[in-house]
């Protein structure tokens, strides 16, 4: 029986360790961190819980491979219920409100309403997110593996995509500029970081509008646990607080790996599941990274990331006006290396397991840039200054939530502060990244296939593979790895 070990026990990882196992093979996976999951996980705290990952999740609609993917390594499936959001996002600018609804009419018609002077763009906009809930995520096989007549059949199953692509194929500042009324421009602009195309706006919100994006209830943790689970039912070995020191190469081959306790690990095939800088920078050689990755990497400009600085508070009380995410205006704040002046709150109130009876967790997240990580990075040289740096941004941030929503004076405090070195701490993350590369309009899209060139038994499985990342990419390569294995064992 060959044996597989993979690095990494994020979603791409288990989605490979479990497809493995149920073809099997004789498969290990070597975490890290204590629990599995990687960024899709989340953490107590006085009796509350925080969620650090999913917002919605792409695939909960009934019908697609990617359904069919979740339901698989038990991400989803009999028993787990879906909380179904009803509001993409709400912005708020000088007493007006523009929500986003899953009923993308009433959407319309608020859109018409606030500003009858943009009816042509409101009603394009509308109407091309019904073309964007055609986009899917394909993971029947690797892109490279594909036929002419795959490609075909991809392009016919979204052939409205490309009509939204070819519309809204500026950046997201190039279509707020599309529309007249203030909050409408400002709305658009709030919710994509900088440098995101259009369409990627389009697409986000028709995942919502389309029921293709609810949430798994238990959030991220659980969904977690639950493909864990799955793959010790297959009989496959998780090995938690066990860091991977590298890959133990003997000519073309990798011959197993170096845990960082001195231990070697005999491998027939190894994955890495981890974040793609970690592995080119630490397990493997640089030499060994492919070029459309390093390309990424080089190219900052076109292809940046992004990551957050975030606070959870807890709430005395459950408020239903603050359901959902909403951005507001707010007094200039110094949040990393920027000043900003609209802050998000989102609320957990859908989950009652979160906190609790009669109380909710709240949380904000302000993006953060690769010059915010620099001054975040800089800044933890001193730690006590790092946690005092943190905490005074949380009150900051704090008082200008209760100016927001004056009943909550009293009402709130905070639970945690967390920054972009947080997510390099706990995940090896790249500048704190939580997503991939944003391909921006002056930038090709690149896919990175999931060999190394030169080594002829290492695979890689990351979102950091295609961009814009995220669980979709992530639980896409882990079968794409998993694929190309068991193709080789059918040879």
């Amino acid at each position: 029986m060959k044996k597989v070990v993979i690095i990494g026990g994020g979603i791409a990882g288990m989605t490979a360790g479990v497809l493995l196992q149920k073809a099997g093979f004789q498969t290990e996976i070597y975490e890290k961190n204590a629990l599995p999951g990687g960024l899709c996980t989340g953490w107590k705290r006085e009796g509350y819980f925080i969620d650090n990952c999913i917002h919605w999740l792409t695939g909960t609609r009934p019908g697609s491979g990617l359904h069919g993917l979740w339901k698989e390594i038990g991400a989803l499936g009999d028993g787990v219920e879906l909380h179904k959001k009803e509001m993409f996002f709400s912005s708020k600018l000088d007493g007006q409100v523009l929500t986003f609804w899953r009923d993308k009419e009433r959407t319309r018609k608020e859109m018409l309403a606030l500003s009858p002077e943009d009816e042509k763009e409101i009603n394009k906009l509308i109407d091309y997110v019904s073309m964007a809930e055609s986009m899917t995520v394909p993971v029947e096989k690797p892109f490279d593996a594909m036929s002419p007549i795959d490609f075909i059949k991809l392009g016919m199953s979204m052939k409205e995509m490309g009509k939204v692509m070819k519309e809204y194929g500026m950046d997201i500042q190039g279509l707020a500029a599309r529309f007249k009324h203030p909050l409408i421009r400002r709305a658009i602009t709030d919710y994509m970081p900088r440098g995101y195309q259009a369409y990627a706006f389009l697409v986000s919100y028709a995942v919502v509008t389309g029921g293709n994006g609810d949430i798994p209830r238990g959030g991220s943790l659980k969904m977690s646990l639950r493909i864990a689970e799955k793959y010790k039912e297959y009989g496959g070995v998780l090995h938690t607080n066990t860091e991977v020191e590298k890959i133990i190469l003997n000519g073309k081959k990798a011959a197993g790996i170096l845990l960082k306790n001195g231990t070697k690990v005999d491998a027939d095939f190894v994955i890495c599941a981890c974040d793609t800088n970690h592995t080119f920078g630490k397990l493997l050689p640089e030499a060994y990274m492919p070029g459309g990755l390093k390309k990424m990497y080089e190219e900052k400009e076109k292809y940046p990331v992004s990551s957050g600085f975030q606070i959870a508070y807890a709430v005395d009380g459950v408020f239903g006006e603050l359901t959902g995410t909403r951005v507001f205006s707010c007094e200039p704040l110094k949040v990393g290396s920027q000043s900003v002046q609209c802050m998000s709150i989102q609320s957990y109130d859908y989950e009652p397991d979160f906190a609790p009876e009669g109380k909710m967790v709240l949380q904000s997240n302000f993006t953060q840039t690769e010059e915010d990580y620099r001054y975040w990075e800089s800044l933890y040289a001193d730690k006590e200054a790092y946690r005092s740096q943190k905490n005074e941004i949380a009150q900051a941030v704090m008082e200008r939530v209760t100016t927001e929503y004056p009943f909550l004076k009293g009402k709130i405090r905070v639970l945690d502060v967390w920054s972009p070195i947080t997510y390099t701490r706990y995940c090896n993350s790249y500048q704190g990244a939580y997503m991939s590369f944003v391909v921006t309009r002056q930038a090709k899209s690149i896919t990175v296939p999931g060999k190394v060139k030169g080594l002829d038994n290492v695979l890689l499985a990351s979102q950091w593979l295609m961009g814009p990342g995220g669980l979709p990419t992530a639980v896409a390569m882990g079968k794409f790895a998993a694929w190309r294995i068991i193709k080789r064992k059918k040879l």
